[in-house]
């Protein structure tokens, strides 16, 4: 298969982040990301917006009575018929318990939706999350992804679960209220729903701006969690060289920003949010409708008969309207989660080959390679090499040179620019998730393992696999004796205080790469920050690992690598010398100045 036949087969990394990109931007600007989202549980939320309906109204039926019980006693008295009070209180008695019924139906619904389709987001984000690229996964940090999976849903779970009933009951509760005093006198009417009105333009005065406020704030939060990451990743090399304001300083940039949004909102809206506050207390609305009223009174052409309901009812409407507004926050704060869960869904995953093909052999061939990271800077420039089965072929280059980036092309964490990654003559585009992992085993010099059992943690190269080819795959990674040394061996759940050195847990991944029996291994810079006596004991592991593979190893420390059957010495992307160590000294050019540099002299 030619290179250019390739490239045109598999799209290009840097086409991938583009229509990445447009995505992103297409998902956020785009309205509906919340429907869209919530579609699945759309008859559930139906359901409970209407049963929160009629809670509210049956809600009010109370207050209505009591508004009515009012009515009767200041128009007759002491002869007011008791049958008629007793029926306005069994009416309000029943509004009361049918109320409990159906706030309890509804509440039941909204978290019944709100399970379900919050389990299926998680699903969909996490089986998403291992299709997409991992430089976008990286670009993105740890703080946005880790948003996303917890809070993003936190806030759609207050959404559906609380805000939607909210809203609707607020609604409904007002109407039902406003209506049954129009019974009553509609002028007193026109001044409660002025006072609701002044309230609600007071507080979209307050709020015109929140969405803008809400995004900077949520992009320091962003800054914030990755940051807090970072910190806590690295609180050992922070305590170990007083190194904490300069690694703070992040941190605290991004608390000040935060800082800083809140109180230019708080500046921005402090009249109007003065002015919704007064509104929506109730004793300002008893004030006025008590003075309107009196005035009426006064003029004779409201009795205090009717002044009443709105004494009991109208001033109660206030406290209807406030989880309205709460509601509406959760609203807007889920509209923005779901834009966010819909940009993370919607990102493109690596595309798939459309006819996988099988690899014939276990050659690795760069052919032509380019990468780069950002469309602009080539991180990788017109490279070609082959790394032939049962040899071991070392990067090595200066720092920034494209070493771990090379790496990283073979499992295909990212997709070449140009040119072609092939195994056995098959470009890695070609072949099948499954097929290409499980022909490439990895180890790298950052050591990641899961909370879960040591022996869970090397299975997870071989799900199959028994209890003594797990231990076998130990015994070659020689971490067989620490393991059973622990108290609980192979069934001992990993922590950060399980006690294991960095040398120990390196070995523990060289089991399980082992336990994989893949014919190409990476390795990058597995033994960089071992001590000599860890990284002696992981020598021997990796010994065990490399028999008979394809090995590619990305080398700083250029001792570790002199026996290799080939070097590829890498500068600014390019490959600039390959050969034998002796052959790259004996050739005077970046190799021998880069040995010279780490060893302070030459061989004789």
């Amino acid at each position: 298969m030619s290179t250019t036949a390739t490239h045109q087969a598999a799209p290009s990394s840097s086409a991938a982040e583009e229509r990445a990109g447009a995505g992103d931007k297409a998902a956020l600007a785009g309205p509906g990301a919340l429907a869209r989202l919530l579609e699945p549980v759309r008859p559930h939320l139906i359901g409970c917006a209407l049963l929160s309906a009629l809670a509210a109204a049956a809600g009010s039926v109370p207050y209505l009575a009591t508004a009515e019980i009012a009515r009767l006693l200041a128009a007759h008295g002491t002869a007011v018929e008791q049958d008629s009070v007793r029926l306005w209180v069994l009416v309000g008695a029943a509004g009361a318990v049918v109320r409990l019924l159906l706030v309890y139906s509804s509440s039941r619904l909204g978290h019944f939706a709100d399970a379900r389709i919050l389990h299926t987001l998680r699903l969909r984000m996490v089986r998403h999350l291992g299709t997409v690229p991992l430089g976008w996964i990286r670009s993105r940090g740890s703080g946005r992804i880790k948003r996303g999976l917890t809070n993003d849903l936190e806030e759609m779970h207050q959404l559906i679960a609380h805000a939607l009933g909210e809203m609707v009951a607020a609604v409904t509760a007002v109407t039902v209220g406003l209506l049954y005093l129009s019974f009553v006198d509609w002028r007193m009417t026109v001044v409660t729903a002025t006072a609701l009105v002044a309230l609600g333009v007071s507080y979209r005065i307050a709020m015109r701006s929140a969405t803008r406020h809400m995004n900077r704030l949520l992009a320091a939060e962003a800054r914030i969690s990755t940051a807090s990451v970072e910190y806590a990743d690295g609180v050992g090399v922070v305590k170990a060289f007083g190194a904490g304001g300069h690694v703070l300083r992040r941190f605290t940039e991004a608390v000040r920003e935060h800082s800083s949004a809140l109180a230019a909102w708080a500046a921005e809206t402090r009249y109007s949010t003065a002015a919704a506050r007064l509104l929506a207390s109730e004793m300002t609305l008893l004030g006025i409708l008590a003075a309107a009223g009196l005035i009426l009174v006064g003029a004779g052409s409201l009795r205090m008969s009717e002044l009443l309901p709105f004494l009991v009812v109208g001033i109660g409407l206030p406290t209807s309207i406030n989880p309205a507004i709460h509601g509406s926050q959760g609203l807007r704060k889920g509209r923005t989660a779901a834009r966010n869960i819909e940009a993370l869904l919607t990102h493109p995953p690596l595309p798939e080959a459309p006819a996988p093909r099988t690899p014939r052999g276990h050659a690795v061939e760069f052919d032509r390679v380019s990468f780069s990271y950002d469309g602009a800077t080539p991180a990788l420039d017109d490279l070609s090499a082959v790394c032939a089965p049962g040899t071991v072929t070392a990067v090595v280059g200066p720092s920034g040179a494209g070493k771990s980036t090379l790496a990283a092309l073979i499992p295909r964490f990212y997709d070449v620019t140009r040119g072609a990654v092939r195994i056995g003559g098959v470009d890695v585009r070609s072949m099948d998730e499954r097929t290409l992992l499980s022909s490439v085993a990895l180890v790298f010099q950052d050591v990641m393992l899961l909370r879960d059992t040591i022996a869970e943690n090397i299975r997870i190269a071989a799900p199959g696999a028994s209890d003594e080819q797990v231990r076998r795959a130990a015994r070659s990674a020689r971490i067989d004796d620490v393991i059973e040394a622990l108290p609980h061996g192979y069934d001992t759940v990993l922590a950060e205080d399980t006690g294991l050195s960095g040398g120990e847990r390196q070995r523990l991944t060289i089991a399980r790469a082992i336990l994989s029996d893949a014919p190409v291994v990476v390795l990058d810079e597995a033994t960089a920050s071992l001590d000599p006596d860890n990284e002696a004991a992981v020598q021997a592991a990796l010994s065990r690992l490399v028999r008979g593979k394809t090995v590619l190893v990305i080398a700083h420390r250029l001792r570790t690598v002199v026996d290799a059957d080939r070097i590829l010495v890498l500068d600014r992307g390019r490959l600039v010398e390959q050969g034998t160590h002796a052959a790259l000294l004996a050739a005077d050019g970046l190799y021998r100045r880069l040995w010279r540099a780490q060893s302070g002299d030459l061989p004789a």
